[in-house]
This record gives C-alpha cells, sequence and structure tokens, in this order.
C-alpha cells in the first residue's frame, strides 16, 4: 500500500511540476528553483525534530507524523525537482537491506 501512495504521489508531483504556479503549490516551489525547495526541506526536518522531541516528552505522536509527512512530502519535491522519483531511493534503502550499518557506512567511506 504505502508504496502505491509514494508511486501516485509521485505522479501528481511530475503533473503539477509544470502547472501555472499561481495555482499549484508544487508548481510554485518549482518556479522559485532548487533553492526554495531546498529551504522547504531544511525547514521541515527541523520542525520534524522538534516535534520529536516534543512527542517523547509528552507521548503524543500526531505532531511527529504530520511533520514527517511534511518533510517527506518536500523532499519528494526535491527529488522530482532533480529528476528523480521515491523509486530511486527506495532502491537505494533495497540495496542496503541487509547491511549493517556499520558496513554500509565503511562501503560509502571507501568509494572514493
Amino acid at each position: 500500500m504505502s508504496n502505491d501512495i509514494l508511486k501516485a504521489l509521485a505522479e501528481v508531483l511530475e503533473q503539477r511540476k509544470c502547472a501555472d504556479a499561481d495555482s499549484s503549490y508544487v508548481a510554485s516551489l518549482h518556479a522559485k528553483g532548487l533553492n526554495k525547495i531546498l529551504e522547504k526541506v531544511g525547514e521541515e526536518a527541523t520542525e520534524t525534530i522538534l516535534a520529536a522531541k516534543d512527542a517523547h516528552l509528552s507521548e503524543d505522536k500526531k505532531e511527529v507524523v504530520g511533520e514527517t509527512a511534511d518533510l517527506w512530502f518536500h523532499s519528494l519535491v526535491m527529488l522530482s525537482h532533480l529528476g528523480l522519483g521515491p523509486d530511486a531511493v527506495l532502491e537505494e534503502l533495497g540495496r542496503r537491506f541487509g547491511l549493517s550499518g556499520l558496513e554500509e557506512k565503511a562501503s560509502r567511506n571507501t568509494k572514493g
């Protein structure tokens, strides 16, 4: 189910990439360029971190889920702007699956 949602969202993001910036939030982000998109990713990452800290203290997880959804959404917009989609990330996660985190990190450090 979640892969279906990611694929459907990626398709919508691609369609809206070239839409009128006055009628589409996604199109307006693309029109403003990569730096604006990256600014939004950074903003959402910070909000996710703060929500996670709050969730840890209050045990209310609703806000951290919402902020994580915003972070993922804006990350997908970033990928779309760069001509990538969620499949590229899912393939990379699949490649890493079964490796220990230490092994995977060591393999990145030796790639030069």
